[in-house]
């Protein structure tokens, strides 16, 4: 497997970052204990003319100033003062575009994941959500602006090939302020992720 470099996130459009990103495997390194899972949905965020982001109007402030940096760096904020929210910062400096990482298949530490959530993986709904997904793989506020080609947190290319009657395409969630942005199409998800577990090939 290879890590996936800048020119990667560097690209200008966010929603083919946000539906490639399907079946790449995320890997976060933490106080020596490796956890990572396959990426199976994903939600694009187009800057500042997009009403949904944060970065809408070219806001910027304290929160919001690593959107505007060079791709390939983690935008992690919190929701609701309890959730930590991972997002790949995506496009080139000044350019603040986002994909906010909406869930995984666990593929690695599943045990160690297991203890983060106090529940089994086999439950209904272990990685399936946003904030599920960082308590699972131990990502915080304290990982914003990390750079993606650290060893901390990195995504890998298996050389899964997503068939594409397998990815699923929708409006975003929780998005309804962002008036006619909020039924864009911008949210991929991995239909059957099982599929694809091991690298098995469709």
């Amino acid at each position: 497997m290879s890590k996936l470099g800048t020119d990667f996130y560097r690209r200008t459009d966010v929603l083919a970052i946000s539906k490639e990103l399907l079946g790449k495997v995320i890997y976060a390194q933490k106080n020596g204990v490796l956890t990572a899972g396959m990426i199976t949905e994903t939600e694009a965020y187009a800057g500042i003319e997009d009403r949904a982001s944060h970065a809408y109007g070219n806001r910027r402030t304290d929160r919001t100033e690593v959107m505007y940096r060079k791709g390939g760096v983690a935008y992690v904020y919190l929701c609701y003062g309890v959730h930590h929210l991972f997002n790949f910062v995506t496009h080139q400096e000044n350019h603040p575009h986002a994909v906010l990482l909406r869930g995984i298949h666990p593929v690695e530490g599943i045990e160690i994941m297991e203890q983060r959530r106090s529940m089994r993986m086999k439950k209904k709904g272990f990685t399936d959500g946003p904030g599920k997904v960082t308590q699972a793989m131990g990502i915080t506020v304290l990982d914003n602006g990390l750079d993606l080609l650290g060893e901390r947190i990195w995504i890998e290319d298996a050389g899964i090939k997503i068939a594409s009657g397998d990815v699923l395409m929708g409006p975003r969630v929780g998005v309804d302020y962002a008036g006619e942005d909020a039924i864009l199409p911008y949210r991929f998800l991995l239909r059957d992720p099982e599929r694809y577990e091991n690298n098995k090939k469709p």
